[in-house]
């Protein structure tokens, strides 16, 4: 539904995207991951037709973004980090007047703008003015006129920025519901939304982009040992290094949990059953012990470190150009 293929943005002497290339496949919901200035906005805009690209070729729903712009328009709902509302309507008003820019009819209108205002959660405010809503109900309406066209391509930048915690979480399920109805790219800079919400994860940094997996195969493509966590009742003295003794142990290191550690081991090795039956047969008191993963956070700053200091390279490396912005400079 989505195709970016070998897209790149210049202003001027400043690249903000570097050879970018991904595809979005229907019904998918795809976390485009990096840091502030690193490339995501800009791409985003290039899909919503608000800029060119400087080289390269977008296409959404099989529209080409430079060639067919009014096409792509009408195949995708777009919510910028700041939704463009008009806080002196009422929600009917605004849904309404958004159905007529998207030229809809107007029995279109009033059949979809009941379907977005229950789909989204808007119905028991959908008569009340839009200054008047809190931030989170202001950010489903901005989901409601992305949607109220029901297009079948959805692009969301930042969408639950500035959220307290409550309403981030009421964001994220409803984004989670469209899944399969509605392609999805979600922009964000934070990490655990990605995980809560995405299929897969494109991990853009410095204009380049330098991963793109499920979260999973992710962590499981850059681990270096087996980990596991391991918690007791009664520790010995020196009951680290009896661990560390263990065959297939590479390193065991307390944690800040008392009677807990953290124990790694050569990869591709489950050590749990020798490892319980060890801690059972010294009288320790097995209270836990469970593999761990990679987060995304380790998963993030893993590539982004190894990106950097690799230079020029493979077609997913990063050459370093010191300060990035999004924006042209200054």
């Amino acid at each position: 539904m989505i195709t970016v293929q070998h897209v790149s943005k210049h202003y001027g002497h400043h690249t903000a995207l570097d050879d970018v290339t991904f595809h979005v496949k229907k019904g998918e919901i795809l976390a485009f991951l990096g840091p502030n200035g690193a490339g995501k906005t800009t791409t985003m805009r290039i899909l919503t037709c608000f800029i060119p690209q400087s080289e390269g070729m977008a296409s959404v729903a099989g529209f080409d973004c430079l060639d067919q712009p009014m096409e792509v328009k009408r195949h995708l709902g777009y919510l910028p980090e700041t939704p463009p509302l008009y806080p002196e309507l009422t929600v009917d008003e605004y849904l309404t007047f958004v159905g007529r820019l998207k030229r809809l009819t107007p029995r279109r209108v009033a059949s979809r703008k009941s379907d977005v205002i229950d789909q989204v959660g808007l119905g028991s405010v959908h008569h009340r003015v839009i200054g008047h809503l809190s931030k989170g109900y202001r950010q489903r309406v901005g989901l409601a006129q992305a949607l109220i066209h029901d297009p079948p391509v959805l692009i969301l930048d930042e969408p639950t920025v500035g959220l307290d915690p409550k309403q981030i979480i009421e964001i994220r399920g409803l984004i989670k519901s469209l899944a399969g109805s509605q392609t999805i790219i979600l922009s964000t800079h934070i990490l655990p939304e990605a995980m809560a919400i995405c299929d897969r994860v494109v991990i853009i940094h410095q204009g380049r982009i330098v991963a793109e997996d499920a979260p999973d195969r992710l962590s499981s493509r850059l681990r270096q040992s087996e980990k596991m966590s391991l918690t007791v009742k009664q520790p010995l003295p020196n009951w680290l290094e009896r661990l560390r003794t263990l065959p297939g142990v590479l390193d065991v290191l307390p944690t800040a949990t008392p009677n807990t550690c953290t124990i790694d081991c050569q990869l591709g090795q489950d050590l749990r059953e020798k490892l319980s039956q060890f801690v059972v047969s010294q009288g320790y008191g097995l209270l836990e012990l469970k593999s761990l993963s990679l987060s995304l956070e380790e998963v993030f700053l893993q590539l982004t470190h190894q990106e950097e200091n690799a230079g020029l390279g493979e077609p997913n490396h990063i050459d370093p150009i010191g300060q990035s912005s999004e924006q042209p400079p200054t």
